[in-house]
């Protein structure tokens, strides 16, 4: 799995997974028209020209097909915080690819960014993402209660985070010395 920067012309393989009930069951978004996913992607894209630049959107890709996405967020630069968030098409869920997504933003997010701690947000009720987020080594710190109205009414909220130094305990560097 290889995590690039998003592009227009990945909107089509983004609508795959974004206009799927099952992939936005626990999202605010979607499912999502082809109009609303041009509008994400085209957003996504001009986040990467803001100065200072606060979000950073990438495609996953295996074997060249683009499967998923993966974005950080700074939330704030002065207490180098950040937020990742992902999604994943259903055909290759369960294959490792959510992790891969969150492990790469990690390291972006530790190593080229300096942030100290990075946290995620997922629905009580999505298992599976929680997996990902503990797979990461990520901590479940709580859960904050009705932070989003959705479809089916109010979803709460598991906060997760890891901090740098807990990163860096389990992580080998990429860097040179």
């Amino acid at each position: 799995m290889t995590l690039s920067r998003i592009e227009l012309a990945d909107w089509r393989a983004v609508h795959s997974w974004a206009s799927l009930a099952e992939v936005c069951r626990f999202q605010t978004w979607g499912p999502n028209t082809e109009e609303q996913t041009r509008a994400f992607v085209m957003t996504a894209v001009e986040a990467w020209s803001h100065t200072p630049q606060q979000r950073f959107a990438h495609v996953a890709r295996v074997d060249g097909d683009v499967v998923g996405m993966g974005e950080l967020h700074i939330r704030s630069r002065g207490q180098r915080q950040g937020e990742i968030t992902y999604a994943v098409h259903p055909r290759v869920w369960g294959q490792g690819v959510g992790t891969a997504i969150g492990k790469e933003l990690l390291a972006r997010g530790f190593e080229d960014l300096e942030l100290h701690r990075i946290h995620a947000t997922c629905d009580p009720r999505n298992l599976g993402s929680a997996r990902v987020l503990g797979k990461l080594g990520m901590t479940r710190e709580g859960r904050h209660r009705h932070t989003a109205l959705i479809r089916d009414g109010w979803r709460d909220s598991d906060m997760f985070s890891i901090l740098e130094d807990e990163w860096r305990a389990v992580t080998p560097s990429t860097r040179s010395p």
